[in-house]
């Protein structure tokens, strides 16, 4: 595991924590509908926190139990593909699971983007049994509450400028 660099909470800086900290103040529609499901523990009882930084990255949101990152990709991420790629594969080096998904399938068809986040924490329960994954134990599995049915640019950059 790669040594941290800072003398900081998951090894960012004060840069980073004040960038995320303005993040939350500009979401966009489809980070604000996601978080809207999520916040509160509204996704069988799954704790998420959103623009959350590890190191030098800001997680658009986190499950803390599962290290289960949530990117949401606007259409600036098609010309990025390779970046993405790279910082996904440096998180997972740290034992994060990232998952992506689009802006506008958050926005046209958020009960399948639950789902996805839902199974995808089944299926990291499933991959540590027998390992402490967390503290508290993972909620019974039941149906996908029925939940309500634009693009993100990479502002990191310009919050630290």
């Amino acid at each position: 595991m790669p040594k941290k660099t800072f003398n900081r909470i998951r090894g960012s800086t004060p840069a980073i924590e004040a960038a995320a900290r303005q993040l939350r103040k500009q979401s966009t529609p489809a980070e604000e509908r996601l978080w809207q499901a999520l916040r509160s523990r509204k996704l069988h009882g799954l704790r998420f926190r959103r623009q959350h930084p590890v190191g030098r990255f800001i997680l658009d949101f986190f499950c803390p139990d599962y290290k289960l990152a949530i990117e949401l990709d606007g259409s600036v991420h098609d010309e990025q593909v390779n970046y993405d790629a790279a910082r996904s594969q440096e998180l997972q080096t740290y034992g994060y699971h990232v998952i992506r998904f689009a802006n506008q399938q958050v926005l046209t068809d958020l009960d399948t983007v639950l789902e996805v986040i839902y199974q995808t924490t089944l299926d990291l329960a499933t991959e540590h049994q027998g390992e402490k994954v967390n503290s508290r134990p993972h909620p019974p599995q039941s149906p996908s509450p029925n939940l309500a049915r634009g693009g993100k640019v990479d502002r990191l950059s310009e919050l630290l400028e």
